[in-house]
């Protein structure tokens, strides 16, 4: 889908994924065309699945999870079928904000968010530690969070666009 995009369509994305609570009204001004078609453009990219969803950006400190630690997790087996087990029990732990199964010495990294400490250090030695296929976990505790750009940077996809050729 993604060489099927024109310009008008990644300008919608990119305008979204920056503000997702305004107006089609508004956002047909910021993309340049009238309202009607870029509510349908909206739509086909929701429908097409590139649009997965609408979220608030949320202060977690400010709301008490003061602690969010990174977690990299190595499995005694690679089997497809423990792979996805853990990926499941991932999906169904709260603390677990996101899961990547990695390449390399660790096979998965685990985004953690907690209250305090010892709430994720409970999560960690009755859950996470006791896991079906768990070999180890090491855990590094964020201090502080110099970057965290949701979305994607269009603006990389726009420089690698062909020119057009000019006129002589």
């Amino acid at each position: 889908m993604a060489a099927k995009l024109d310009l008008i369509d990644r300008k919608i994305l990119a305008e979204l994924q920056a503000d997702g609570r305004m107006t089609n009204v508004e956002l047909a001004s910021r993309v340049g065309i009238s309202a009607p078609p870029c509510l349908r453009r909206v739509r086909a990219l929701e429908e097409a699945g590139l649009i997965r969803g609408y979220h608030a950006d949320i202060n977690a400190r400010d709301l008490g999870f003061e602690v969010q630690v990174f977690a990299m997790v190595r499995l005694n087996s690679q089997a497809e079928a423990d792979l996805a087990a853990f990926e499941a029990r991932c999906r169904a732990w709260p603390l677990v904000r996101e899961c990547h199964m990695l390449n390399g010495e660790i096979d998965f990294i685990l985004k953690c968010v907690a209250p305090d400490l010892s709430s994720f250090q409970s999560f960690l030695t009755e859950h996470l530690l006791k896991a079906e296929t768990v070999a180890n976990v090491k855990t590094s505790l964020v201090i502080r969070c110099a970057k965290d750009a949701p979305g994607l940077p269009f603006e990389v996809l726009e420089s690698r666009q062909p020119r057009p050729a000019q006129g002589g």
